[in-house]
């Protein structure tokens, strides 16, 4: 039996999906609206840092990480430099957005899910019943995300994360013995295109080492992704439409906590969703429940990122962190913990 009032999700990544697919589960009925299609490559770090087991319970994700690379060993480097081994607190897994995507869609369909693929919804905003995970904000950011995969390419530890001039670039295991390149880089006029574009934006950010391992690497083009005005937050601000994933909030990549929070925030609107779908509350209830939800939830992970994040990308900065590393001093255990 289905629910009397329908959830329209606009946005299939993995907050409207996994969202999607739990209210489908408890009979309500719900259309997602995707931009896209499915399979296809996003620009995203692939590991999954700070996932509960409460939250895979609660949306049913185990299923869908089954062959994911279990990444619990960190590399820092800086300047092409290690500076410290760091040990996660629980398993990542690391599973590429081309298979976890095209997974979840295609469960959200055999549950009984109306996906509509390629097309963009123009509905009102603050429409009752009416979900927003549309991805990131566009922004006037001078920051570009770039990423490919690479095949059976060896890594210090599980994961590797190297900083350069205005520019931050992590090495993850994930399924299929690949690995996820994928960087954040200050923009710059480099005169290439394509997937070369990589390279020339290590060399720039004064990590020639790194370009030289990945030019003689056996590099899975067709991965490549691009995606420019990044830019990220600091606080869950309050908005008129309820709000999933990036599109509610975007941290800083090196936590690993980008796909995480988008699950996390399904789970958050899952129950207030359901009560609303079933005619127990007003939509400004259930959106509110969701805003506040959120905030508590994410309030000291984003604080925490944000407040580290520029000394990763300055050169200067980056000293004062290689400082503290050989004196002992980096709190990456605490910063950490404060991420889960």
């Amino acid at each position: 039996m289905s629910s009397s009032q329908p959830i329209k999700i606009i946005g299939g990544g993995l907050a409207g999906l996994s969202l999607g697919l739990a209210l489908r589960r408890e009979n309500v009925d719900v259309t997602v609206v995707e931009a896209g299609s499915y399979p296809r490559h996003r620009v995203c770090g692939e590991f999954i840092s700070g996932l509960s087991a409460r939250t895979r319970t609660r949306l049913g994700l185990d299923p869908f990480l089954v062959d994911a690379a279990p990444n619990r060993e960190v590399a820092w480097f800086i300047g092409g430099v290690p500076a410290r081994y760091q040990r996660l607190p629980s398993i990542a897994p690391g599973v590429s957005r081309y298979t976890l995507d095209a997974r979840l869609a295609e469960s959200f369909v055999e549950a009984g899910g109306q996906l509509h693929t390629n097309e963009r919804c123009t509905l009102s905003t603050d429409a009752p019943g009416r979900v927003f995970a549309t991805g990131r904000r566009r922004s006037a950011s001078r920051w570009l995300g770039l990423k490919i995969h690479a095949l059976d390419l060896p890594l210090a530890r599980d994961l590797e994360l190297h900083l350069g001039d205005h520019a931050y670039i992590g090495l993850t295991k994930i399924e299929n013995r690949r690995v996820n390149i994928c960087g954040l880089f200050r923009r710059r006029e480099l005169g290439v295109k394509g997937s070369e574009i990589l390279s020339a934006y290590l060399r720039a950010s004064g990590l020639d080492d790194l370009a030289r391992r990945l030019e003689m690497a056996s590099l899975d083009r067709s991965s490549f992704s691009a995606v420019a005005a990044v830019e990220f937050d600091q606080r869950v601000q309050l908005a008129k439409e309820v709000r999933l994933g990036d599109m509610l909030a975007m941290i800083p990549p090196f936590t690993g906590h980008g796909m995480a929070m988008a699950f996390q925030s399904a789970e958050i609107a899952l129950t207030p969703l359901l009560a609303f779908a079933r005619g127990q509350q007003s939509w400004d209830e259930t959106r509110l429940l969701i805003h506040h939800g959120s905030r508590r939830r994410f309030r000291v992970r984003l604080a925490s990122a944000g407040a580290l994040h520029s000394f990763l990308l300055k050169p200067s900065r980056q000293r004062w962190l290689g400082a503290l590393n050989r004196a002992r001093l980096l709190p990456l255990g605490p910063l950490y913990a404060a991420l889960h």
